[in-house]
C-alpha cells in the first residue's frame, strides 16, 4: 500500500472519528453524507491577476466535428503561476523552500477555521489582520487545533472578480500596483501563527495575503520561513462556519512552481 493510499484511509478514519460516533462503524460515512463547499473562482478571462502579470487566457484549439463526423473539443489555456484562486509555496519568498511539487500531501488538507473580519474591513480597506483577532476567535471557539488550515473571511469575496471593488484599482503594471487597496494579514499576526501555534496554511478572499499596500511582503516572508502554504483569491468564505470543516487544497502540482492554480473545497459533516 502506498503512502498516499495509506494517508487516505487514515483521513477518513480521523474523519469520522472526530465528527460523529456513527461514523466509527462507517468511515465513509461523513464523505458520503457530508455537504462540499467549493472554494474556488472559476478561471476565465475575468480572473483577477496582479497587475504586473499577463492574465489567463483560454484559447480553442478545434471545437465542433472533425473529418470523421463526430464532435471533438479540444482547447489551450496559458496563465501565470499567481492569480486566481491559487496557492502559493514556501519557494515564493523563502530561498531553498519547497516548490509546490515538493509540498507534502499531508500539509494540503487539514482542519479548517474561519476568522470573520468582515466588519473591519468593510471599514478599512487596508485593514490587517491582526493577533488579537486570532486571539477573539479563540475565545469564542477554542484553541486554533493544531494541523488546522486558517481561512480568513474578509467579505471582499463578494467583489470578485470586479478588480476596481476587489482589487481598489484596474490599472496594470506598476501603476496599478501602486494602487492596490484591499485587506491582508499583518505580519506580526502571520509570526503568531506561524510559532505560536501549528497550522499548516493560511488562505484569504484577497489577491495577496499581504494587504494591497504592502511593500516588502513581510507575510509572505514570515509565512514562508516556516515552510508555510498560502492561498489566494479564495472563494465563499461566507458560506463556512467558524470551525468544524476539513478543507482540501490541491493545487496543479507544477514542478519547481512557485505558485499554482488551486482546486480548494470545505467539507462540512452531514451533522452541521
Amino acid at each position: 500500500m502506498n503512502k498516499l493510499l495509506i494517508f487516505a484511509v487514515a483521513l477518513i478514519m480521523l474523519i469520522g472519528c472526530s465528527w460523529s460516533h456513527d461514523s466509527v462503524q462507517d468511515p465513509l460515512s461523513t464523505l458520503k453524507n457530508g455537504k462540499f463547499i467549493d472554494l474556488t473562482w472559476s478561471f476565465d478571462e475575468q480572473s483577477v491577476y496582479w497587475p504586473t502579470n499577463i492574465p489567463f487566457k483560454h484559447e480553442t484549439v478545434f471545437d465542433g466535428i472533425n473529418d470523421k463526423g463526430y464532435y471533438y473539443s479540444s482547447f489551450k489555456y496559458s496563465a501565470e503561476e499567481h492569480g486566481g484562486t491559487h496557492f502559493d509555496s514556501p519557494m515564493h519568498f523563502a530561498e531553498g523552500g519547497n516548490s509546490i511539487e515538493k509540498v507534502p500531501v499531508e500539509q494540503l488538507t487539514g482542519e479548517g477555521v474561519v476568522v470573520d473580519v468582515t466588519p473591519k474591513a468593510a471599514a478599512d480597506r487596508d485593514y490587517q489582520v491582526m493577533t488579537s483577532d486570532f486571539e477573539a476567535w479563540e475565545k469564542t471557539n477554542g484553541r486554533i487545533p493544531d494541523g488546522a488550515i486558517v481561512l480568513i473571511n474578509t467579505g471582499f469575496g463578494k467583489f470578485y472578480p470586479d478588480k476596481l471593488t476587489y482589487t481598489g484599482t484596474v490599472l496594470t503594471g506598476k501603476e496599478g500596483v501602486e494602487n492596490l487597496h484591499f485587506p491582508g494579514l499583518h505580519p506580526d499576526a502571520a509570526k503568531w501563527l506561524a510559532t505560536e501555534r501549528k497550522i499548516k496554511g493560511v488562505g484569504l478572499d484577497t489577491p495577496s495575503i499581504d494587504f494591497g499596500q504592502s511593500k516588502e511582503f513581510l507575510t509572505h516572508r514570515m509565512l514562508f520561513s516556516h515552510n508555510l502554504t498560502a492561498y489566494e483569491n479564495v472563494a465563499h468564505l461566507d458560506e463556512l462556519p467558524p470551525r468544524g470543516i476539513w478543507v482540501f487544497a490541491l493545487p496543479m502540482k507544477i514542478k519547481g512552481g512557485s505558485g499554482a492554480p488551486l482546486r480548494i473545497i470545505a467539507l462540512l459533516p452531514n451533522n452541521r
